[in-house]
Parts: structure tokens; C-alpha cells; sequence
């Protein structure tokens, strides 16, 4: 059984606009999610360690102020397109459109006001919470009415992520949510002793401006070799690796498949991705920089968590041979990613 419960987080500034954010706390007998209107942000995510004890395992802030500043997207959904696309522009049905270059020169996680930082309208379900909302055409320079539900179900140690979407034009849409974790609990001050792989044959090389080459590259006998269990201190040391922000090509197909595991040995937490997308960013907190105050004090140095962002490949709208990032009128946009809880 889940518990569902719901109580009033805080108030937007009157400046942007004012309203409610509420908070949703799902419940079952191994894991605790709290989740907030604004953003359908994720702000708290408790599971058992070996021990039986619950921790924190997301990095946030105890409050709506440090959602409502500038920060890294923690928990967020990200939309109307996750990851960067390239110049901020792309072209649909031979006419261009031009995005907000908020990560420049290219545009990031939907532009200057995306998903993560507006409020939906929450809907109380047997065992979760469906948020929905109506992107405006036009909203950050995209074209078409979007109507996107984003829906989280707890079963056991299981949370599933559902995003849903119809468009009144052909736009782009790629979404994701951008937990960032430390199974070790979130203030702890690295990742380095975190077991990890994913399963994936290639990845995408990017540019200096983290856009993707438009290569797919074999991961063999590089450092993206990640099919089998590394330790992500030794191995970025061995590989000189300053961390990890790249994606990940899953094996193409509709249905629900394994893709990515994360272990650490000490609390013998383990987190198990499963997916319906094409794609996973590996993120290792390369910009986190310990300069804001997180839950209970916490700071958020350099690799201190990780994202595991399941999602469509970056700049897909303007790389023909990477997976359509388009949805077309009468389509709908169907995606859902499942995170699995276990102590061993």
C-alpha cells in the first residue's frame, strides 16, 4: 500500500506571478518521496540502507526560497526539451525558430522559464500524484499548445515516472527529471565510492560547448565503457576524467528495459533505472560548486551526487540520424522511467 498525503509548502512571490506550492508525500513500507507542485520538483527521496535505516538520497533545499533562486535544476522535470540544443535553434516544417540562449551559445532544459519553474496542477491518485499543466504555443520560442501530464506512482521500493504530452503543431519535446543522488545520503561529500554502470554499446562525443558531435561512438575500450560495475573514483582517476556529462544510447525499443544501476557498497543502497527512452545522461555534478546552502545545512561540492537523466539523445531536433525529437499534432508523447530501490 501507498500513502498519499498533501500539505502547503509555501507562496510564490507576488512579482512572478503568486500561488500556492504544494507539497505531496508518497509512502510505502521502504521508500518516502516528497514532491512539490512547483516544477514537479522532487525535493526529499528517503530509502533503507542495509541497516534498515531511511535516508535522504536527493539533493535539495528545505524550502521553497532556494527552489524559487537559481539552482541546478535539483529534482526538476525538465521540458519542453531536456539537455542542450545546439545554438538555441532548430527548424520544423521549414520554418526556424530561435530559443533563449540561457547556457551559451546553446539553449538548456527548455530555456530562461522551462517546466522546472512553473507551477502545475496537482491531481491526488490511489498510490501518487498526476501533475498537469498547458504549455502556451510559443512558450520559450517553441511552437504548439502542449498539454504534458507528469505522473509519479509508488509501488513498494518502486517509483515510476510518467510523462504524457499532446501538441496542437510539430514541436520537440524531450523530458526528463533531474534528481541528483548520493545513495550515501545527500550531503555527503562525494560520489567516489559509488559502484555504477549502464547498458549501453555507445555513447554521443560532444563539443566544448557540450553539444554532441553527431558521432556515435562504440564505447569499447574507452572510458564510457560502463557495462560492467566500476568505481566512478577510481575510474574517472584512471581515465583522467573530470566527470562525466554525456549520453548514453540504449538499445532502441518501446518496452520497458534495464539500462542503468547505481551501488553503494557501505550503506548497500542500490538504484535500478529502467526506461522506455532512447537515451540517459550520465551527469556526475561536474558544476556543482558547494556555494549554496542545501537541506539541513548540506553543501554540494563538485561530484558530490550524480543524475542518471533518462531522455531523448541531445540536439536530436537538429541531427536527422539521432531519434526524432518531434511530436506531431494528433500523436502523443508517452515515456515513462522507473527507479527501483534495494538494500543488499
Amino acid at each position: 500500500m501507498t500513502e498519499v498525503t498533501r500539505e502547503v509548502f509555501g507562496h510564490l512571490p507576488q512579482k512572478g506571478g503568486g500561488g500556492a506550492v504544494e507539497k505531496f508525500l508518497l509512502k510505502s513500507d521502504s521508500v518516502k518521496v516528497e514532491i512539490i507542485s512547483l516544477g514537479c520538483i522532487i525535493t526529499a527521496l528517503e530509502t533503507k540502507g542495509r541497516d534498515g535505516k531511511l535516508s535522504d538520497i536527493v539533493l535539495g533545499f528545505d524550502r521553497l526560497e532556494g527552489y524559487v533562486n537559481k539552482h541546478p535544476y535539483f529534482g526538476a522535470t525538465i521540458g519542453r526539451v531536456a539537455n542542450r540544443i545546439g545554438n538555441g535553434k532548430f527548424t520544423v516544417e521549414g520554418k526556424e525558430y530561435q530559443l533563449a540562449l540561457n547556457n551559451p551559445p546553446n539553449c538548456l532544459h527548455g530555456g530562461n522559464k522551462g517546466f522546472d519553474k512553473v507551477l502545475w496542477t496537482p491531481e491526488v491518485l490511489l498510490n501518487g500524484i498526476r501533475f498537469s499543466r498547458t504549455s502556451p504555443d510559443g512558450e520559450e520560442g517553441y511552437p504548439g499548445e502542449l498539454k504534458v501530464w507528469v505522473t509519479y506512482t509508488l509501488d513498494g521500493g518502486e517509483l515510476a515516472i510518467n510523462y504524457r504530452a499532446q501538441s496542437s503543431s510539430t514541436t520537440p519535446v524531450s523530458l526528463t527529471n533531474h534528481a541528483y543522488f548520493n545513495l550515501a545520503g545527500q550531503g555527503s561529500h562525494d560520489i567516489y565510492n559509488h559502484m555504477v554502470s549502464i547498458e549501453a554499446d555507445s555513447y554521443l562525443p560532444v563539443d566544448d560547448t557540450l553539444i554532441p558531435t553527431g558521432e556515435v561512438a562504440a564505447v569499447q575500450d574507452t572510458a564510457f565503457d560502463l557495462r560492467k560495475p566500476v568505481e566512478l573514483g577510481r575510474h574517472m582517476q584512471k581515465f583522467q576524467l573530470p566527470g562525466f556529462d554525456h549520453n548514453f544510447c540504449l538499445e532502441q525499443s518501446e518496452a520497458r528495459r534495464y539500462c542503468a544501476r547505481a551501488h553503494h557498497p557501505p550503506s548497500g543502497r542500490t538504484m535500478e533505472v529502467y526506461t522506455t527512452q532512447p537515451g540517459i545522461q550520465f551527469y556526475t555534478g561536474n558544476f556543482l560548486d558547494g556555494s549554496l546552502e542545501g537541506k539541513g545545512g548540506s553543501v554540494y561540492p563538485k561530484h558530490s551526487a550524480f543524475c542518471l537523466e533518462t531522455q531523448n539523445w541531445p540536439d536530436a531536433v537538429n541531427k536527422p540520424h539521432f531519434p526524432s525529437a518531434l511530436l506531431w499534432p494528433g500523436e502523443e508523447y508517452n515515456h515513462t522511467t522507473w527507479l527501483k530501490f534495494t538494500a543488499a
